[in-house]
């Protein structure tokens, strides 16, 4: 079952929310990666903006049944491991609204 980690709002090229889980609620940022030099480094960079430590990273992606462009994240910290998900339109219409959802293994 899929379950969103995160709400985000979109901040121009960057986005700003809180990581949420059981035991975890931290304020992040999705901002991209002006640093990339190489077609396999990610496109964002997944930072705390409490303290700056660098959560994880994103990369763009295509949909292989639509070809809509998604970004495909994976978060890491010792309270809660590895989260492997993708950001997604938020509930509702909003368009400045996104949220990480995450798809545990089977």
């Amino acid at each position: 079952m899929a379950t969103t980690v995160a709400n985000l709002t979109v901040k121009g090229d960057t986005l700003e929310g809180t990581l949420a889980t059981l035991t975890v609620s931290a304020p992040i940022a999705i901002i991209p990666n002006g640093r990339k030099a190489k077609e396999s480094e990610p496109d964002y960079r997944i930072v705390s903006r409490k303290n700056g430590y660098e959560l994880g990273a994103g990369w763009k992606k295509f949909s292989q049944a639509t070809g809509a462009e998604y970004v495909s994240v994976v978060l890491s910290a010792p309270e809660f491991g590895t989260i492997y998900g993708n950001v997604a339109n938020a509930p509702g219409d909003d368009p400045s609204k996104k949220v990480i959802i995450w798809n545990p293994p089977a």
